[in-house]
Parts: structure tokens; sequence; C-alpha cells
């Protein structure tokens, strides 16, 4: 497998949220705005890297019996390091994400990396595959985020972008908003995908 290809493979081809559809419950609930997308998306880049080094660094001396067990340990343990060093170094942002931070743990798409790549493959190549899917995740909540922010607000990153006359579709920074953006996102990703498989 060539380096380059697992890196590339996490951000278009196999990325989590608009190919794997994996990591759903933080990717709507948090993407109200541009920021809180970039903040739990680079968050869980940390979580995916590390854990998917160590994994691999073990992956010879844990036994079978009790391998989903370590792999929730050993991302646990990432977890409570990126969650201390957010709250002592960006606390809105840490206060902004709540609970999303420790659910982490549970993100299905770490567990998912732990066992179907970085187990079975040498360290180099899991950290690539980490950096990969955790850009992958982190660009799709950041597209998310901004989006929903320009419509539902007139803002990204807090910047003000729309003219003062535009009206701000606050159903946008709602849950609704949240399942109408991803949704939209994917047929445009799913139909660009399609019309370059048929002029290959």
């Amino acid at each position: 497998m060539k380096p380059l290809q697992v890196l590339k493979n996490g951000i278009l081809d196999e990325n989590p949220v608009f190919k794997l559809v994996l990591g759903m419950c933080p990717t709507l609930a948090v993407t109200t705005a541009a920021i809180n997308g970039i903040g739990m998306g680079l968050a869980t880049t940390f979580v995916l890297l590390s854990s998917n080094i160590v994994i691999a660094l073990l992956r010879k001396f844990i036994p079978d019996k009790v391998r989903i067990p370590a792999f929730i340990t050993v991302i646990a343990t990432f977890v409570t390091i990126v969650g201390m060093l957010m709250e002592a170094f960006v606390p809105a942002l840490f206060k902004s994400l709540g609970l999303f931070i420790p659910l982490i743990v549970v993100n299905c798409i770490i567990l998912q990396r732990a066992e179907a790549f970085a187990s079975r493959q040498n360290v180099g190549l899991a950290a690539l595959d980490g950096i990969g899917m955790g850009l992958g995740f982190t660009l799709a909540l950041t597209i998310l985020g901004s989006v929903r922010e320009l419509l539902g607000a007139g803002t990204v990153f807090g910047l003000q972008i729309m003219p003062d006359s535009f009206s701000p579709a606050v159903i946008m920074i709602l849950p609704p908003g949240a399942f109408i953006t991803l949704g939209l996102l994917m047929f445009i990703l799913n139909l660009i995908s399609m019309r370059k498989k048929r002029e290959a």
C-alpha cells in the first residue's frame, strides 16, 4: 500500500463523513459554526493519530480476546489528554463542544480505524491513516459548519460575510439544518464522483 494513497484515502476516497458516513453524532451536533467544526475535527485528528500509532506499536502484544477493550483504553487515554489540553488553552471552544469531546472515545471512526487498519499495519502507515482520516473528518466538519453558519447567521468563523440586508435562515443552525446541509453536500459530492467515473 502506497503511503500517499493511504493519506489521500481519508481525505477524499474514503472520507469518514461524506463517503463512509461514520461519526454522524458529532458531525450533526457540533457544526453550528465553522470554529466548532474545525475544533472537533482537530481534536479527533489528534486522537486518531496518537491511538493509531500506539495500537500499531502494540498490535503484536494485544491478545485477540481483549483487543477491543485494549483499543478503547488507548483511545480514552488520548481523549482525556486532548480534553485537558483544550480546557487549559481554548476553554471557550471546549465549553462550546461540551460533552462531545469525551464522546470521542466512542466515535466509530476511531475504533473502526484501530480495528480495520492500525491493528494490521506498520506504524508509518497507521500514522498516515490517522492523519488522512483526521484531516478528512476536519475538512467535512469545517465545510458543514461554514455552510450552516453562513446561511444561519451570515458569518463564517464569526466574521460578517453577508450584507446587513441578509435575512438569516435560522433553521440552518438548528438540528434540521444539519441534516439538510449534510444531505445536499453528499448529493453534490456523489454527483461529481459519478461524472468523473463516466468521463474516465
